[in-house]
């Protein structure tokens, strides 16, 4: 799996997010309220405003729209200075205009934090860092810098200085709480939608590995015919060349193709029906199916069976989920393990339970709540890039194998074992992972009988 930049959700893969078309509509709707406004003001409520220069201000918003509109192509998407660049422009337009119109004696003060919550949920934590502590400090020199709204009469608009105290606490209040909720929120969605399509590759990896067993297997099927027609063929012509030893060397050579041609299909087809291609296996199959590509990588993997209940071993559906789930959970524990993970298996009437033990240090204990969240970060330090050398992911596998094994039905627990002995003086004290399959779930058997009803139900309907 290609590896992802960790930091990209909050920058430079959602510096595209927003088209200029967007922008100019939303600039487009706040100089409509910024005209019906002073005019509402000017000519229902008699206020004196600086017209001129409010008038001017407003019109520097339509200059801007309009050279985006004329200069840029429709379709333009914002790069990350340009949405900065914009949103700036637009926070520093209503500044002077609320500074022409009362400053934070200006009910419409408060359309100052909409530019900035907007904003962070589509720009780096950088600009909206940047973004927030230019719009504190306009609100700190509003609060104390401005032009009075007067009256016809010449009285000036106020509020009492506690309000206006106030009125800048809740405005900076809101800036910082929204800027930081709104990007927070922006930025897990982000991480959660990578997360789902790298879920989504990963299962569809998987469903091509299915497909392709099936060709490979159907494949050898239909080829063995016509080669053992080329074969037997190749028989006769030896038989009836007998006195012809140089063509009777050519079949000869022909029939040995046709046995290896044979036998490369044969282990081909095999190969097919075992990868993949079974719809069910026994559990303890799957789980060594599973367990497989982590097998010589220096590190013990035991399996271990429930010995204690007389039900037999159960069937299970060999869904793709199920065996790439399982494998990154194996992956994880290897990646960890001092020198041996445990693979246990329990089994009841109505439960089918997986174990996956280490001896490793654990799960951070700080962690252990947020386990299956899409953690996509690098490992920073040397010592743990050596611990796990040849491991190049994104973070992803155990939100991954919670995602695919929780579509399939089970429910996953996350906890640290403690130091128990068991055979050979070894310890499972390290992360401890129970899946746990309700066993209508999984259960091939289950499944036909389901199927079969099923299919009895539609008969009986016809």
């Amino acid at each position: 799996m290609a590896y992802t930049d960790p930091y990209s959700p909050s920058g430079t893969q959602r510096h595209n997010w927003i088209r200029l078309r967007t922008i100019t509509m939303l600039r487009w709707t706040a100089i409509l309220g910024q005209l019906i406004a002073i005019i509402v003001a000017q000519n229902m409520y008699n206020l004196q405003l600086e017209l001129g220069l409010c008038y001017l201000v407003v019109g520097a918003s339509v200059i801007g729209n309009l050279v985006a509109i004329f200069h840029f192509p429709e379709n333009k998407r914002l790069s990350e200075t340009e949405n900065l660049l914009m949103v700036v422009f637009d926070l520093l337009q209503l500044s002077f205009l609320l500074f022409l119109t009362g400053g934070l004696h200006n009910p419409f003060s408060l359309l100052i934090l909409g530019p900035v919550t907007v904003s962070a949920a589509v720009m780096s934590l950088r600009s909206t860092v940047l973004l927030g502590f230019l719009a504190l400090i306009i609100v700190s020199l509003l609060a104390q810098f401005h032009l009075p709204l007067r009256t016809e009469q010449g009285f000036i608009l106020q509020i009492p200085q506690v309000f206006v105290f106030g009125n800048w606490v809740a405005t900076v209040i809101a800036l910082l709480f929204l800027s930081a909720y709104s990007w927070k929120t922006a930025n897990e969605m982000h991480m959660m939608a990578e997360a789902l399509q790298a879920t989504h590759l990963a299962l569809s990896r998987e469903q091509k590995l299915t497909d392709i067993g099936g060709v490979v297997a159907a494949a050898a099927h239909e080829l063995g015919t016509p080669l053992a027609t080329i074969k037997l063929a190749s028989s006769e012509l030896m038989d009836e060349l007998s006195d012809k030893p140089a063509l009777a060397e050519d079949a000869a050579l022909i029939r040995e193709q046709a046995d290896r041609c044979r036998e490369i299909l044969q282990s081909m087809g095999r190969a097919g029906k075992d990868d993949l291609h079974l719809r069910k296996a026994p559990l303890s199959a799957v789980l060594e199916e599973a367990a497989e590509p982590h097998l010589n990588r220096g590190k013990d993997i035991v399996f271990e069976q429930n010995l204690e209940t007389e039900t037999p071993q159960p069937e299970i559906l060999r869904r793709p989920e199920i065996i790439h789930g399982l494998r990154n959970l194996v992956q994880n524990a290897v990646d960890f393990a001092h020198g041996t993970v445990w693979m246990e298996t329990n089994w009841t009437d109505d439960l089918i339970t997986i174990r996956i033990v280490d001896d490793g240090t654990g799960f951070p204990p700080h962690l252990i709540g947020r386990i299956g969240d899409p953690f996509m970060g690098r490992r920073k330090s040397e010592k743990e890039r050596k611990a796990r050398p040849e491991y190049e992911g994104m973070g992803l596998g155990l939100f991954i194998a919670k995602t695919l094994l929780e579509r399939s039905g089970a429910e996953l627990h996350f906890s640290n074992g403690s130091s128990l002995l068991v055979r050979e003086q070894k310890l499972k004290r390290g992360a401890i992972i129970d899946v746990i399959w309700p066993r209508n779930k999984i259960d091939a058997a289950y499944s036909e009988l389901a199927q079969v009803t099923g299919e009895n139900f539609r008969n009986a309907a016809h």
